[in-house]
């Protein structure tokens, strides 16, 4: 249970704030996953290229 002395936060954004956010939810939601995955791909092989990155460093497949 909170502590009664702790108030709680006010909205200063207005009903607006909703569709906003509903608005820019859709806009998420509408990018195909395919196009999501490529997009991913590309920046997974741009970061990998870094020769300074920091972490763990990716296990190099042995030529067959």
């Amino acid at each position: 249970m909170p502590d009664p002395r702790t108030r709680l936060p006010e909205c200063h954004e207005g009903p607006e704030a909703a569709k906003r956010f509903d608005e820019g939810l859709r806009r998420i939601l509408s990018v195909p996953r395919s196009t999501l995955m490529r997009r991913e791909r590309a920046y997974k092989k741009k970061s990998a290229s870094n020769p300074n990155r920091r972490g763990p460093k990716p296990k190099i497949k042995p030529l067959a």
